[in-house]
């Protein structure tokens, strides 16, 4: 995931992994709308927990004591996602994904 982040309440980010297929592939572009407002269901943008730096978009799962519960829709084993490092407080939480924006459409 590489994204614009700092002030702007929108961001648009690329997706660059199979984590989210088939919802999000590889060279979608997303657009979000900066907050830490989220619940169960939505697709969000994430600071990793153990990789400063490095954006996630995962569905919310559900809330936890910790934080929030953050999964992949291709749940493969080792995905990074919180069945690998737990859940994710909520100050990681960027953004809550509004629209995939890019590409338009997709070659068969």
């Amino acid at each position: 995931m590489d994204a614009r982040p700092k002030c702007w309440p929108l961001i648009r980010a690329g997706v660059t992994e199979h984590s989210m297929e088939p919802a999000l592939r590889p060279g979608d572009m997303v657009l979000a709308w900066r907050t830490r407002r989220v619940r169960p269901g939505q697709v969000v943008l994430a600071w990793h927990p153990g990789r400063p730096g490095f954006l996630l978009v995962k569905r919310v799962a559900w809330r936890e004591d910790h934080g929030w519960w953050l999964a992949s829709d291709n749940a493969v084993p080792g995905a990074a996602d919180s069945a690998r490092f737990g859940p994710v407080p909520a100050e990681l939480i960027e953004a809550v994904v509004l629209a995939r924006c890019w590409p338009i459409r997709r070659r068969r």
